[in-house]
């Protein structure tokens, strides 16, 4: 457990640019910074990180919080999980005792797969530094490729030892259980029959004898592995790569290889390198290009494309130029354009992959070479589908092609603006090319249309679709009225509105906007309909006689998730106003919206009342008791009336 006031010594410690920083490409906007939202599929900058306030939240989604809850909901990990990543990134010594075992075992998998694949990480590494087989084999095969001792560890490189079992022996000695050695895929069974009695299944090493290549994710945790046959071994073996499957931790199409060693220097450049394989992205590293990751042998996704614009827009896909290398580029072209990256293509001389030619170069000539003979994906695809071919019919079959790529641009302004560069290459008239593009996406739209018509259909079927459009209730309107006025508890809880009270014992006082809402609900024996505003509302009151004690930055840097979490959302206004339009409030503006928020709360409250007793007498009640609510009917409508007088309805 971690104590209280070392919780407050993080926060303190903490700031909340640098943090999302690590994992989103923010830009200054005003006094805030703007960046595209990790939590989902983001077009256009919505998400807002605030340093004074110390909070984020997206405008689209909805998402945001404090620097807890943002690495709690990105990282998917928990609350002590996320103080200790702090506590590590600001250099803050944590103190905690020991888990029982009954506590390690209440443990999440995936908190204990993430430990598994910490410690196998170590381990590999541990055996090739310093195993005299680690030595000998493993960190020989490295240098033969000529990667330095630095390189390797900055990578993390290992090497598994020969022997099937030997992971299997150090976990089971170190006290990890079989069940998360199954599961990150560092082991898998196998069951051995010796004779006709078949014996229990005994887990085997799935990456023996091999070069380890440990996947970090944008964050630093180790979620997966490559494990390569050496050289000497890869003679008639066709798949000399082995990857860790699908996990719970981890999946192919979602991870890039090289991500976490690279986003710093992406976000630097604002640019990144897309190679194919772990050795690419080593070399480039060792030459001085560290903007590199790689998609290491699946097709480019949806998820690594989204994952990369978090940190920059502009893309070079730098392959071999090979025939596997044209088709990689090739795929890859259509769905990075979809996703609003800007793309470049340079594929290398044939025979050379990023890894030889680096050999061959220096830094700043690599570099040189990718700036001279880098194209933009229009020249790309008309050097590789029209070079040489005479053909009218598949001319035009290369020129659609080309214009199809172009339809899939998100921004109107930089697809004109390739529409006008493909007529001037392809000397063909802008207007035609024009049509076609508007061809395909009408095409499109309508494709999207269909799919939208088809899962409306399918919800259709459902017993929950068949339920009626809610209207705007007065329980809806009360919760409404409710969630404005927790609004501003935890806005200006702390902010006096009124001065100069008298107390029944002679006593001068001042009120806050707490404290005020807290009397008023007293005086007329209410409460708010939702225990977390009521327990705000509790919490305002408590600390506002507290000597610098601010309502906004204690509820948005709550050690409670949900409390944190809810008032960041209400503490970020929808719109955000330049500073010339920015709403001034003075404490006379304060304590009138206070004011008209607690008639609006009594005002629906009575009016609800004055149906139910309305309700209560068209069933004919008991004569005894038919007075009773002609009486409360009366008195309760007196009210309603001075209330609506109050607000001008």
């Amino acid at each position: 457990m971690i104590d209280r006031a070392t919780i407050d010594k993080i926060m303190d410690a903490v700031n909340i640019v640098d943090v999302v920083g690590e994992f989103v490409n923010l830009r200054k906007a005003g006094v805030n910074y703007k960046g595209l939202c990790p939590f989902h599929d983001d077009k256009t900058p919505s998400f807002m990180v605030s340093p004074s306030k110390q909070i984020c939240h997206c405008f689209a989604c909805g998402e945001g919080g404090n620097a807890v809850n943002f690495l709690m909901k990105h990282e998917q990990i928990t609350y002590p999980e996320a103080l200790r990543w702090l506590a590590k990134k600001y250099n803050i010594e944590i103190q905690e005792r020991e888990l029982t075992d009954e506590e390690k075992k209440e443990q999440s998998d995936r908190e204990s797969m993430f430990i598994v694949n910490e410690w196998a990480c170590q381990y590999f590494h541990e055996i090739l530094n310093n195993d005299v087989d680690g030595q000998a084999i493993g960190k020989q095969y490295f240098r033969s490729r000529g990667i330095r001792d630095d390189i390797i560890k900055k990578f993390l490189l290992g090497f598994a030892l020969t022997k099937r079992d030997a992971l299997v022996n150090e976990a089971h000695r170190k006290g990890y259980k079989d069940e998360f050695l199954i599961k990150t895929g560092l082991c898998y069974e196998r069951n051995e029959e010796r004779g006709t009695r078949s014996e229990k299944s005994s887990l085997i090493d799935r990456f023996a004898g091999r070069a380890i290549f440990p996947w970090l994710n944008v964050s630093g945790k180790v979620v997966a592995f490559g494990g390569r046959k050496l050289d000497a071994a890869t003679k008639g073996v066709q798949q000399k790569y082995v990857n860790s499957p699908d996990s719970e931790i981890y999946h192919k199409e979602r991870e890039l290889y090289g991500i976490y060693q690279a986003k710093k220097a992406i976000v630097k450049e604002d640019c990144v390198y897309m190679v194919e394989g772990y050795t690419d992205v080593i070399a480039l590293h060792q030459c001085g290009l560290e903007n590199v990751v790689a998609n290491s042998g699946t097709a480019l996704s949806v998820y690594q494309i989204r994952l990369l614009r978090r940190f920059t827009q502009n893309i070079v896909l730098l392959y071999d130029g090979d025939e596997a290398g044209i088709h990689a580029a090739m795929r890859g072209t259509d769905m990075l354009l979809q996703e609003g990256m800007n793309v470049k293509v340079l594929l290398l001389p044939d025979g050379d992959d990023p890894d030889s030619f680096s050999r061959k170069h220096t830094a700043t000539e690599f570099k040189q070479y990718i700036e001279d003979h880098q194209t933009d994906f229009i020249q790309f695809k008309t050097d590789l589908l029209l070079k040489g071919v005479k053909d009218p019919i598949k001319r035009a079959e290369a020129i659609n092609s080309i214009v199809r790529s172009v339809s899939v641009i998100p921004d109107s302004i930089v697809r004109s603006a390739y529409i006008t560069d493909c007529s001037r290459r392809l000397e063909v008239d802008e207007r035609t090319l024009i049509s076609q593009t508007n061809k395909y996406i009408a095409g499109d739209k309508e494709e999207q249309r269909k799919e939208a018509e088809r899962e409306e259909q399918r919800k259709g079927s459902s017993p929950e679709s068949q339920e009626p459009i809610g209207l705007h209730t007065p329980q809806e309107q009360t919760a409404e009225v409710e969630r404005m006025l927790i609004q501003q508890i935890i806005r200006h809880g702390d902010e006096v509105i009124m001065e100069g009270l008298e107390t029944q014992d002679g006593d001068i006082i001042n009120m806050n906007v707490a404290q005020y809402v807290d009397y008023e609900l007293a005086e007329d024996q209410l409460s708010f309909g939702n225990d977390l505003y009521n327990r705000i509302l509790h919490e305002a009151v408590e600390h506002s006689v507290e000597e610098g004690f601010k309502a906004e930055s204690y509820f948005t840097q709550h050690p409670d998730i949900e409390v944190s979490q809810f008032a960041t959302r209400l503490a970020v206004d929808d719109y955000q106003l330049g500073k010339g339009f920015e709403m001034k409030h003075t404490e006379q503006g304060l304590r009138q919206r206070i004011e008209h928020l607690m008639l609006d709360f009594r005002y629906i409250i009575v009016s609800e009342r004055l149906k139910e007793i309305n309700r209560e007498l068209k069933t004919n009640p008991k004569k005894e008791r038919m007075k009773e609510l002609v009486d409360e009917f009366i008195e309760t409508n007196k009210l309603y009336q001075e209330l609506g007088r109050q607000l001008g309805r």
